[in-house]
């Protein structure tokens, strides 16, 4: 059978796709949203929303849905292509590249990357931006823990992250989401694909001072770059303008701590924050 086209002309997106597969499988199989909500422990409400392409939903209420209709996993990889739907357009043209990125170097000036962060620390991050509902918090922490396969996959980039000092100094609301992230910091400083450094205060002012940078470096040799704020981005092509951004980090670079010093430092803010925590002391 011949693919349906589109009425507008346009390819339907990965996210309508879910949604009308999703829908399919329940009429197809009888059940009712209620039934439905019983076999997967979700709201019916929420299910809903998945088949009518509201909200893509997370990764495990596409996996008790694989479970229920037996579809192996088929709509977790679906799933895993409307993710990219979560995030704006603008920055899918910079996920793409980094996608096939051999080197990756990032500076992250005041929280920590999203390829290094806990669940639960995505998940505060995102809180803070006041999200429309629980679903969306959920969808935007699960889209963005789902990139961190870039740094485990088979082939990985080399991954180094400059951490200043004030990513460090400002922790989460929980204690125990804290600990937990700068475990992970911890552990991740161990892989073999990836280097940390600190960038304390004591190095003074620089050029990259008042937002994050990421260079890609890519398979045809090219080197492409994305300095972004909090709430705007930039992907960076022109080969000059590049150029500047790599010697820019090159520099600050040069100023941050060592590997092993940078891991001595993030044990001793371990320590200094257990000491503030009035838990940690009962």
């Amino acid at each position: 059978m011949p693919a349906r086209k589109s009425v507008s002309g346009r390819k339907p997106s990965a996210r309508l796709l879910l949604a009308a597969e999703v829908a399919r499988l329940r009429e197809e199989s009888g059940k009712s949203l209620g039934q439905l909500a019983d076999e997967t422990t979700y709201d019916r409400t929420y299910l809903h929303k998945l088949e009518t392409g509201v909200r893509i939903g997370s990764p495990e209420v596409i996996a008790a849905l694989d479970r229920v209709y037996a579809t192996g996993e088929r709509l977790s990889m679906l799933w895993e292509l409307a993710r990219d739907d979560v995030f704006p357009d603008k920055y899918k043209r910079f996920m793409e590249l980094e996608a096939t990125a051999t080197v990756r170097y990032e500076y992250a000036v005041s929280t920590v990357p999203g390829l290094l962060q806990t669940k639960e620390y995505a998940r505060e991050v995102f809180w803070v931006g006041r999200p429309r509902s629980e679903d969306e918090l959920e969808e935007q922490v699960a889209a963005r823990v789902g990139r961190q396969e870039l740094l485990t996959r088979d082939d990985p980039p080399h991954y180094r992250a400059v951490l200043d000092e004030a990513v460090l100094r400002r922790p989460t609301r929980d204690s125990r989401v804290w600990k937990q992230q700068l475990d992970h910091l911890l552990e991740t400083a161990e892989w073999p694909n990836v280097t940390l450094q600190v960038l304390p205060f004591a190095a003074g002012l620089h050029d990259l001072l008042g937002g994050s940078l990421t260079v890609l470096w890519l398979p045809d040799g090219s080197s492409v770059g994305y300095v972004e704020s909090s709430k705007t981005g930039e992907l960076v092509e022109n080969a000059a303008e590049v150029e500047q951004l790599k010697l820019s980090y090159d520099l600050l670079r040069d100023l941050a701590l060592s590997p092993r010093e940078t891991v001595a430092f993030i044990r001793q803010v371990m320590e200094d924050s257990a000491q503030c925590d009035p838990l940690a002391q009962t």
